[in-house]
């Protein structure tokens, strides 16, 4: 099947308008070690924002021809186009909203290849150094707002929900909107568009002209969810450890809005984070929510952390069902509790420096088969530890459903196999037949494939 393409030269919305000589020789090199193949593959899925695809493989399969170069001019640069998915143009010219992603883009992609890898200030093989790094790329990219109370709720969900979800989304955001909180998400469709699409409306009426939509993505995930059109700042981190750990870092609540095993990597992420001893008194809202028909997807996570993770998990989160109004209101009061004790301890509201994230949630998980059979997914070790564990079991499934890498493995090597303890991996088996059978692993419409086989 053909799709239409667009050739075009495009200048940049104010994003970043110049480069070196070095970068631009960097961009321009079509080697495996150069940044071009990062920064082409990241374009091409903000360029396809709008398209109903979740399979980054399938993405770059679709546009074969596609091409971009950067082309210093005399004032600057501009990028050159080619083949790229007519849906970004209108009567020939580009989105504007789509030309701001673009330029985020190779403003980040330059930015983590010059100043964040092999950079010897910034120890990524330490826990402070790989915090450091996220914070200079969330500086860099103009993201962070100091002298501003905190008021960004970070909100996460499925791409892949039913109509009545997403629309109660857009009411939790509709909500939150009225009461001046800003929102952040994975920046694609589906629960991560909905409450950006509410929370306009609610500043909208509260006369509000300084909304933050903040989008944030990494280059294996990306193409999966493309930035929706509501993002007013947008940032990509190097890898998904770095992108949670951005959410986290910056976001003041968390709302869970129903989805898949994306979204169950990122509850157990932040849970593993707030079980940590040292984040003991740190508060930190955390709020799974949904309309009624949602009752049994919260009911299935609920069993899923309490038998894997003990009963206390629970005094770490709320459900709310069919309420948008509470869940603001809950959230808007854990705010201020966020912004009292950060007054009192004379931490920055716009980066949580104190919250203590251990080494191995933010060590980079290369989800290869060798890695996901060696799991340690058992009971006798720290209960912080296990959630890391978890996470990234849900994390190479993410990989094999949705990202390139993770799907070429899966069809070269066969299934991911995940071991350990029969009580784990019972309870594991189950919540993935439920998001199988509630149609939560794909778009609506498509047949689901497991990539991954539990052994018990």
């Amino acid at each position: 099947m053909k799709y239409d393409v667009v050739d075009a030269v495009i200048s940049p919305e104010g994003r970043l308008d110049v480069l070196s000589k070095v970068e631009v020789s960097k961009l321009l090199d079509t080697s495996q070690g150069g940044l071009f193949t990062v920064f082409r593959n990241c374009s091409l899925a903000v360029l396809n924002c709008g398209n109903q695809l979740d399979d980054g493989k399938e993405l770059l399969e679709r546009y074969p021809s596609f091409d971009i170069r950067v082309v210093p001019v005399e004032r600057g640069i501009k990028l050159e186009v080619k083949d790229a998915p007519a849906s970004a143009f209108v009567d020939g010219q580009m989105i504007k909203g789509i030309n701001e992603h673009l330029f985020a883009v190779l403003r980040d992609v330059v930015y983590v290849g010059e100043k964040i890898t092999n950079n010897p200030d910034i120890d990524l093989d330490s826990s402070e150094g790989i915090t450091n790094a996220v914070f200079h790329i969330l500086r860099n990219a103009g993201i962070l707002r100091p002298q501003t109370d905190p008021k960004l709720v970070v909100c996460w969900g499925g791409h892949s929900i039913s109509r009545s979800e997403y629309d109660y989304s857009k009411e939790v955001g509709y909500e939150m909107g009225l009461r001046g909180m800003d929102i952040c998400t994975g920046c694609g469709p589906g629960a991560m568009k909905g409450p950006m699409k509410g929370a306009t409306i609610g500043h909208a009426k509260q006369r509000i002209g300084t909304g933050q939509y903040l989008g944030v993505s990494e280059p294996g995930i990306i193409a999966a969810e493309s930035p929706n059109p509501i993002v007013n700042d947008l940032v990509i981190l190097p890898d998904i450890e770095k992108r949670l750990e951005a959410f986290v870092r910056t976001g003041h609540g968390i709302v869970v809005f129903p989805g898949g095993v994306g979204t169950a990597e990122e509850i157990l992420f932040i849970l593993g984070i707030l079980f940590h001893p040292d984040n003991g008194e740190i508060p930190f809202p955390l709020i799974l929510t949904g309309p009624a028909e949602s009752a049994d997807y919260f009911r299935e996570i609920d069993g899923f952390l309490v038998d894997t993770l003990g009963e206390e998990v629970r005094g770490y989160y709320q459900v709310i069902l069919n309420d948008p109004v509470r869940v603001a209101r809950e959230m808007l009061a854990g705010i201020r509790q966020v912004c009292d004790f950060r007054t009192e301890q004379g931490d920055a509201f716009y980066f949580n420096w104190r919250l203590k994230i251990d080494h191995e949630f933010q060590q980079a998980f290369n989800p290869t088969h060798e890695n996901m059979r060696n799991l340690e997914l058992h009971k006798d070790q720290a209960r912080h530890l296990l959630a890391a564990n978890l996470r990234r079991a849900f994390s190479g499934i993410v990989a094999g459903n949705v990202k390139v890498e993770g799907i070429r493995q899966i069809e070269q090597h066969g299934l991911f196999e995940i071991h350990g303890d029969p009580e784990i991996m019972q309870r594991l088996d189950a919540l993935l037949a439920s998001f199988m059978a509630q149609t939560r692993m794909k778009l609506e419409g498509e047949t689901y494939i497991p990539c991954y086989r539990i052994v018990r």
